[in-house]
């Protein structure tokens, strides 16, 4: 029974909050002619309001993002096209990134050098993983599974570091940037102002969800390892 209850308790943190976060996001995506301009849009003149024309704003199905190598906001379709709450509060979300970008916030160059960097260290990660049964097969080495472990904690452990990083970053865009940004400019419609919060807070969170389910990764990897 207290097996069960942890199981239960340790789902509930690792799952929760990227359910709240799709729960929040989903929410306030209707009416999605809210606003009269789009996600897009909106982007469009926060970054020629704050000097940033040279970034692009593109449509992408990879996720909404900000690009500091290519200087480009990336907004999934329903935030592009959008005009619902959720659509111009992630916009705007981006945005803050560009201007961490344009004033060189520490948290957002450090993360760009580690999202470089680790790649290589996932490419090693990954090879280990892809020759460790080969090696197994024709050596029988006992200590194959350290070798697999090194490779699975290569592979995952380096998203769960990026992750865990990301989080000044998501933070000081959803509030020290956007928010204003926002407010400000009397975008929000007067109602609308605490449900932003909601939204913004969400937008930060998507990457507490994302170091959770890295660090589930890595446990369920070492619990095979170790059958």
């Amino acid at each position: 029974m207290h097996l069960l209850i942890f199981g239960l308790i340790v789902l509930t943190i690792v799952f929760g909050p990227g359910i709240w976060v799709q729960r929040v996001l989903a929410k306030y995506s209707e009416p999605d002619d809210r606003y009269s301009g789009t996600g897009a849009q909106l982007a469009r003149h926060l970054l020629n309001k704050n000097g940033l024309e040279n970034v692009k704003v593109e449509q992408t199905k990879e996720g909404d993002h900000y690009d500091p190598v290519g200087k480009v906001v990336r907004l999934t379709p329903d935030k592009f096209d959008g005009r619902s709450l959720t659509a111009i509060t992630v916009a705007a979300h981006e945005v803050g990134h560009a201007l961490q970008d344009r004033d060189g916030f520490g948290p957002l160059k450090l993360r760009t050098r580690l999202v470089k960097g680790m790649r290589n260290v996932e490419r090693l990660g990954a090879g280990i993983l892809m020759v460790s049964p080969f090696i197994g097969a024709l050596t029988r080495i006992p200590g194959l599974g350290i070798l697999m472990f090194l490779g699975g904690l290569l592979t995952l452990g380096s998203s769960t570091l990026v992750h865990l990083v990301t989080l000044p970053t998501e933070f000081d865009a959803s509030f020290n940037r956007a928010l204003p940004l926002l407010e400000n400019d009397n975008i929000l419609k007067q109602t609308d102002r605490r449900h932003a919060r909601h939204i913004l807070k969400a937008a930060a969170y998507t990457y507490v969800s994302a170091s959770l389910m890295s660090l589930l990764n890595i446990a369920r990897w070492w619990a095979i390892l170790r059958r």
